[in-house]
């Protein structure tokens, strides 16, 4: 079949979407933990680092003497700044420092507020989906946090004596907002300190963190004893990928199991979004003690890498590392499936999802299809628009064609694992496993990619209806 056929024949798969959304009103209840924060986007000129190293009595010499990646001081805020401006490179370096956090409060502002975290921002997507009562773990609920969360009835948290409210609607006044400025600049801006000029080479951004209480997983006691009382559809975790060993990251991945333990029991349908987790010991513990006790996981192709790196499948990580394109990908899942023995696990790649689960798992292949349908759709309306916070967005790219990127790499695995008919169908099988691999909707220029890969996996798995 050409691919102008394939085209016509996934559009009319797609065609379903519209009813897949309108049955995610039948969720009755979902959670997400743990992690969630404000986002502080600034863009920040050339101009004005330099009027802020001058504040600060900081020349070219004391800008380039960087002895550690940590926000010790404000002087810190501004080498990591200079650093990256410079080169234009991405870095988020962090700080518990209160001091540090009130100085960029007074001198950095910014020109946006948004929901930052995996926790959060899943929370908001299904809730404008429509899921009848979605709970957002918070460990820190002031008003600016509660801000960023929609305006929406069924998206809800604890007030600070466990009182259940909207979540847009509580306000702890006696917290402290976890604040990640995100500090853009572009390409070809110039910075001029002590006479020399420096011209950024790439756009790009630093991140400067103060988030103590989800660098340390601290839970709010309200949400567990609430949420460990019920029964709950689905958990969708994260936030695990911020610990350090320095931070007794493995001790709290640890503590945090018989919480999971407990959900699990209820009956919940508990789905772990890996992350970017740098921490080679915390990587370990979310594998090795957390994984085996999900139902489902879901990774990016630099995700699950990094799971190779760690399950001695170095090799394998290097095929990936070097062309991570859809053979050596499924062939990298389908191993990191047989290691953690997890029921679920799905892969969210450019141009495509592949999802590998259990035989007789509780959701069929073909409603799988049909949650990663929904939230191919879902996320490219969010590229498309830079927001899915308002419900017309959700369906923007509806009658959009997948990708010819996505059918070659889709065509690629039907041959690679010799089930022909997924080029077609999506559905196929290997080694006592169900397959199931979707082209997607490509968006050519997108406003954003920010929460991309939590929306994609907690839509698919909670939309396969």
């Amino acid at each position: 079949m050409e691919n102008k056929q394939l085209k016509t024949s996934w559009l009319k798969k797609y065609a379903t979407v519209p009813q897949s959304l309108e049955r995610m009103k039948e969720v009755k209840s979902v959670a997400t933990a743990f992690n969630t924060n404000v986002d502080a986007v600034l863009k920040i000129s050339g101009k004005k680092i330099a009027e802020l190293a001058q504040k600060l009595g900081l020349g070219l010499k004391e800008l380039e003497d960087i002895k550690h990646t940590k926000l010790e001081t404000p002087q810190d805020v501004l080498k990591g700044l200079f650093k990256c401006f410079k080169s234009g490179i991405a870095e988020e370096w962090l700080t518990e420092d209160k001091t540090v956090y009130d100085w960029m409060v007074s001198n950095l502002g910014y020109d946006r507020l948004q929901m930052g975290g995996q926790g959060g921002i899943v929370a908001n997507a299904l809730a404008v989906t429509g899921a009848q009562k979605v709970y957002a773990h918070t460990n820190s609920l002031p008003k600016l946090q509660a801000q960023q969360f929609l305006e929406l009835e069924n998206l809800m948290s604890f007030d600070e004596n466990g009182a259940e409210k909207p979540a847009y609607k509580i306000n702890r006044e006696e917290d402290t907002a976890l604040i990640h400025w995100i500090l853009e600049f572009d390409k070809g801006d110039s910075v001029n300190i002590n006479g020399q000029t420096f011209t950024c080479p790439k756009s790009n951004r630093f991140i400067a963190t103060y988030d103590p209480l989800n660098l340390h997983l601290v839970m709010d006691k309200h949400f567990v004893k609430q949420i460990s009382n019920q029964k709950i559809d689905y958990i969708v975790l994260s936030g695990y990928h911020a610990l350090t060993e320095n931070n007794s990251g493995t001790k709290l991945v640890a503590e945090s199991l018989p919480i999971i333990k407990q959900w699990k029991a209820n009956g919940d349908l508990i789905h772990l979004e890996i992350a970017s987790t740098q921490d080679i010991a915390v990587r370990k513990a979310i594998i090795n003690k957390i994984a085996p006790e999900v139902d489902s996981v879901g990774v990016n192709e630099r995700e699950a890498i990094d799971i190779l790196e760690i399950t001695d499948q170095e090799e394998l990580a290097k095929k990936c590392n070097e062309d991570t394109h859809s053979i050596n990908m499924f062939d990298a899942l389908l191993k990191i499936k047989k290691t953690l023995k997890t029921p679920r696990i799905q892969l969210h790649m450019f141009g495509l999802y592949i999802t590998i689960q259990d035989k007789k798992y509780k959701i069929t292949p073909e409603a799988n299809l049909r949650g990663m349908m929904l939230a191919a759709t879902v996320a490219a309306g969010k590229a498309g628009t830079g927001s899915i916070n308002d419900a017309k967005n959700l369906l923007w790219a509806q009658g959009k064609e997948v990708s010819d990127v996505g059918l070659k790499e889709l065509k690629d695995l039907a041959e690679h694992i010799n089930q022909p008919q997924m080029l077609e169908t999506g559905i196929g099988e290997i080694d006592g496993f169900d397959v199931i691999a979707l082209p997607t909707i490509l968006v050519e220029k997108p406003v954003t990619l920010v929460g991309m890969g939590d929306t994609i996996s907690s839509i698919s798995l909670i939309g396969a209806r």
